[in-house]
């Protein structure tokens, strides 16, 4: 919670109009680091040293959900916003799920990873809400939440989706149709000198 306070300040005490580069749309954030993870996940194939990938790591869907929340803060219409990002970020986490294969399909050289880690992730995925976790404060912050807990269930997803993937046993998230090829960065000018 502290890192994500430290986000949140990060971004909104940046005035906005001097940043050259405005912060992405939600799902261009998320093919963004989709991609990051496949190059990540190639070079731990092919590298020397296996022992520095981190398997599963959400940070950055964390990330992309919390530029999503400042980018409709900023908006003409904060409220409506939040409640469309809530609705992509539900709505991409199904589609993960729905690339996930069962946990009885997954077998492999890694297994206390098929075996151990995949099952739980894999349920954690598919997991139940215990009930309306934002029912009882302001719209606003019920709002913002809905969002927040609608990231929570794209990041248990995602680390499912990171898992079998490690084991090679669920196609990339492009070839899955649940992420697109990433825009390529523009390059930004160099101010000249003198």
């Amino acid at each position: 919670m502290r890192r994500l306070a430290g986000i949140v300040f990060a971004l909104v005490a940046t005035p906005l109009q001097a940043q050259d580069v405005p912060l992405p749309e939600f799902a261009i954030c998320m093919d963004r680091e989709v991609a990051r993870y496949e190059r990540a996940l190639r070079r731990h194939l092919d590298g020397p040293d296996p022992e520095t990938f981190d398997i599963g790591g959400v940070d950055e869907v964390d990330y992309c959900g919390t530029v999503g929340i400042v980018r409709c803060d900023i908006s003409d219409a904060p409220l409506p916003c939040q409640r469309d990002l809530r609705a992509e970020q539900d709505a991409l986490a199904e589609k993960v799920r729905a690339s996930l294969p069962a946990p009885e399909a997954v077998a492999g050289a890694h297994a206390e990873v098929s075996d151990g880690l995949y099952p739980q992730v894999w349920a954690l995925a598919h997991g139940r809400s215990a009930g309306p976790d934002c029912t009882g404060s302001s719209e606003v912050l019920e709002v913002w939440c809905e969002a927040r807990e609608a990231n929570r269930r794209l990041q248990l997803a995602v680390l499912a989706w990171q898992v079998a993937r490690f084991l090679d046993a669920t196609p990339t998230a492009v070839a899955a149709g649940w992420a697109s090829l990433p825009v390529p960065t523009r390059p930004r000018a160099r101010p000249r000198e003198g």
